[in-house]
């Protein structure tokens, strides 16, 4: 596509030049030929005041001899034999016919007759005597297209770099348009081979451009329903094993013999099948991490369109929400769906652990070599932010699966990030997202140097749960 992008530029630029610079070329020629004559008879006519005073030999010798024509040997005088039998006079030197002579005679005007070296103009000029004489100057084929090879040479240059230019430009074009096709091509054929963090930037032509969008939306929706398989085929088999219990118990109570010693290896061989189910389901890890340039989403997007979900129930429980960040695109190295899911256990904590009409924001920052995340409220707080984030991370807390801030834990620490439970700006509590914008470069170092000033709230509150 990009070579036949090039051949069509060229050869609709080199039509356009060839018709434009041909014609062009062709004026320029004739206008040197018209400028040369042009000056030729005027020289000319400078020695018509003379003819018409006298026709003496002498007197026309010292005129021609005079010009710079005359001197060069280019200019002669041709005067008749008049009606009382003088000699004609050939003054200079004489290049032109006796055809050409007679018919200026007879015309009467000036005319042009080619010769040996160049061209011959003949101007007719009428003396006292009611003759006519003619005055011959010699014009060299060099004068005659003085200039022309220069013009030529410009205007081959102009259109040579017309057509270097518009085959250049049409390259980068080409590379504009190919090089998204092919991106977008190669990931589709990482994605059917199983590569599931096969993504594609999303740049190029606006075409290329949405197709690129639509095929990661398309890849992260294959990652979450994949992944939402494996949870639902773990949370099946976990849910076997209460009744594989009780049959492993009835088993053990038939006693001895043959039908009851099947009974029992069968219901052991069942457990380590579910055991084996659940195991694979959870520890399995294919790549569904977003990967490449066109990795992740845009942060801005996903806070809108998830504070749209939640503000129906808001504005049903009295909440006053406040969203900031959002105006312009944030884009973060994390995949959609998986920030969908953090932002949707945070703002569940807030629903879920303080009263109707509890205000609460969510802000983005976005930094240089990070972004942050912070979601707050006006409920009562937390006593001990560090302990509720460690049995967060370990999930042994009453009334909660652990599974939350966990989520959104692991999330930040992909990109080399962290999470950490403050004090509001509202009075309650602040829970910060740290997303790396460079896991390699975003460190401790460089989370200690960005770190938002510490919020403090106005009086005491009591310690309310955070379900992760």
């Amino acid at each position: 596509m990009r070579w036949a992008l090039v051949k069509v530029s060229l050869a609709v630029t080199a039509m356009v030049v060839f018709a434009f610079a041909v014609p062009l070329g062709l004026v320029v020629k004739e206008m040197a030929r018209d400028r040369a004559f042009s000056n030729a008879e005027r020289r000319a006519a400078g020695l018509a005041p003379v003819l018409a005073i006298t026709t003496d030999r002498e007197e026309l010798d010292k005129a021609v001899a005079t010009t710079e024509d005359g001197s060069a040997g280019r200019l002669a005088i041709h005067v008749p034999a008049g009606e009382s039998g003088d000699t004609p006079l050939e003054i200079g030197t004489r290049r032109a016919g006796d055809e050409e002579l007679a018919a200026t005679r007879r015309l009467g005007r000036a005319s042009i007759a080619e010769v040996p070296g160049g061209f011959v103009l003949l101007q007719p000029t009428a003396l006292s005597s009611g003759e006519v004489a003619v005055v011959e100057l010699f014009v060299p084929e060099g004068e005659v297209s003085n200039g022309v090879a220069t013009a030529w040479l410009v205007l081959a240059g102009v259109g040579i770099a017309l057509i270097v230019g518009s085959v250049a430009v049409a390259d980068r074009l080409g590379v504009r348009m190919v090089q998204p096709a092919q991106r977008l091509a190669g990931a589709a054929h990482d994605l059917g081979e199983g590569k599931l963090g096969a993504r594609v930037p999303e740049e190029g032509p606006p075409e290329l451009k949405s197709a690129a969008v639509a095929f990661n939306s398309m890849a992260d929706q294959v990652v979450q329903l994949l992944a939402n398989e494996r949870e639902l085929a773990a949370d099946l088999s976990h849910r076997l094993r209460t009744p594989l219990t009780v049959l492993r118990l009835n088993a053990a109570s038939l006693g001895s013999g043959p039908a009851a010693e099947q009974t029992r290896a069968a219901v052991e061989q069942l457990e380590r099948e579910v055991d084996t189910i659940i195991r694979t389901a959870r520890d399995a890890k294919p790549q569904t991490q977003a990967t490449g340039p066109g990795a992740g989403c845009d942060a801005a997007e996903v806070v809108r369109e998830r504070m749209e979900f939640w503000s129906a129930l808001a504005e049903d429980e009295g909440r006053r929400v406040r969203v900031a960040g959002v105006e312009r695109p944030v884009r973060i190295p994390v995949a959609r769906p998986e920030l969908v899911a953090a932002l949707d256990a945070l703002l569940g904590n807030v629903f879920r652990h303080t009263a109707e009409g509890t205000a609460f924001s969510i802000d983005v920052h976005n930094g240089d070599d990070a972004v942050i995340v912070l979601v707050s409220d006006a409920g009562p707080g937390i006593a001990d932010p560090a302990a509720a984030l460690a049995r967060g991370n370990s999930g042994a807390r009453d009334g909660s699966t652990g599974l939350g801030l966990d989520i959104v834990r692991r999330m930040a620490e992909t990109t080399g990030g962290d999470v950490r439970i403050g004090h509001s700006v509202l009075g309650g509590t602040e829970v910060r997202i740290w997303i790396g914008l460079d896991g390699r470069r975003t460190g401790a170092a460089g989370r200690r140097g960005h770190r938002p000033a510490r919020r403090r709230r106005g009086g005491t509150g009591t310690r309310r749960a955070v379900d992760g």
